[in-house]
C-alpha cells in the first residue's frame, strides 16, 4: 500500500498520540528503548519523544565488532539529531560470563543459542532501568520481522508497548523519510548484529521488498509464499509465547 506524504504525516499524529495515551494510563514517567543504530529503533525513538520529552535509549553492545562501530555511531547520530538521552552499557563481560557458565552443556558451536542471548540480556537491561525511572519498554520490532519470527522470544520480542508493529520495514524507510531521519539510517543494510555479518534478508532467505509485496499484497512467487507462510507458521510459539494450562494449544 502506497501512501501519501500527508497520509503518513496523519498516521504519525495518531501514533504519537496513542503513545501519549498508553503512557498516561500506566501512570509511567516516560519510555526507554534500546538503540542499536537500525531503522525500527530510530523511527520508535522519533515518534516516541514526539510523545514525551522523557525518552531515554540505551546503546548495549555485546561481542559484534559492528555493536561498537557503525552501530553505536549511528545510535549516538539519531540521539543526536532528536535530543534522547542516552547510556551506553557493555554486555559483553555478560555475554563472557554466560559462555563461561554454559561451556559443559550447550556446544559453542551451537550459533544461535548463544546469539539468542544477546537480546534477551538487553531486554533484562531495558527493564532493569526502566523499573528504576518508572518508565515503559518501547518495542521496535516490524510487522516483517514478526510474520517471519525474525525476533527473539523473551529477547527483543518482549516489550510494553510497539508503536510500529503493524508497520512492514518497506513501510517504515517510507516514515524515516517523511521524518528526515539522518541518511546512514535509511541507506543501512538492515542487520540484527548479533554475530559478524549477519543481515536480516541472509538469514530470513528472502528480500524485504518480497515479504512485504507478499504481507500486504498476498502476491508472489509461489516460492515465496511457500517460505513466508512456513515460517510463519513454524514460528507462531513466538508471537503467542505463553501456554497456560488448560488454555487450547494452537
Amino acid at each position: 500500500m502506497i501512501r501519501t506524504e500527508q497520509e503518513i504525516k496523519l498516521d504519525i499524529q495518531k501514533r504519537v498520540e496513542w503513545i501519549k495515551e498508553v503512557v498516561s494510563k500506566s501512570h509511567s514517567n516516560g519510555i526507554v528503548f534500546g538503540n542499536s543504530g537500525g531503522k525500527d529503533c530510530t523511527l520508535v525513538g522519533i515518534l516516541c519523544k514526539m510523545a514525551t520529552e522523557n525518552v531515554e535509549c540505551i546503546i548495549m553492545p555485546c561481542e559484534s565488532k559492528r555493536n561498537f562501530l557503525v552501530d553505536r555511531e549511528d545510535a549516538i547520530a539519531v540521539s543526536n539529531k532528536y535530543n534522547i538521552k542516552t547510556i551506553e552499557v557493555d554486555l559483553t563481560p555478560i555475554k563472557k560470563a554466560f559462555r563461561e557458565q554454559l561451556k559443559d552443556y550447550v556446544d559453542d558451536s551451537c550459533t544461535m543459542a548463544y546469539a539468542n542471548i544477546n537480546p534477551r540480556i538487553r531486554m533484562t537491561t531495558l527493564y532493569a532501568y526502566a523499573y528504576y525511572k518508572n518508565y515503559l519498554v518501547a518495542g521496535t520490532g516490524n510487522r516483517s520481522e514478526r510474520t517471519m519470527g525474525y525476533f527473539t522470544k523473551f529477547g527483543d520480542g518482549g516489550y510494553d508497548l510497539n508503536p510500529i508493529a503493524d508497520l512492514t520495514a518497506t513501510e517504515v524507510f517510507e516514515y524515516l523519510e517523511v521524518l528526515n531521519a539522518p541518511r546512514q539510517i535509511i541507506d543501512k543494510e538492515p542487520s540484527a548484529g548479533l554475530y559478524e555479518g549477519q543481515t536480516d534478508e541472509k538469514e530470513m532467505g528472502i528480500t524485504y521488498k518480497d515479504l512485504d509485496n507478499y504481507i500486504l499484497t498476498g502476491e508472489g512467487t509461489e516460492d515465496t509464499k511457500k517460505l513466508v507462510d512456513n515460517t510463519f507458521n513454524r514460528t507462531k510459539h513466538k508471537r503467542n509465547p505463553l501456554l497456560n494450562y488448560p488454555n487450547k494449544v494452537e
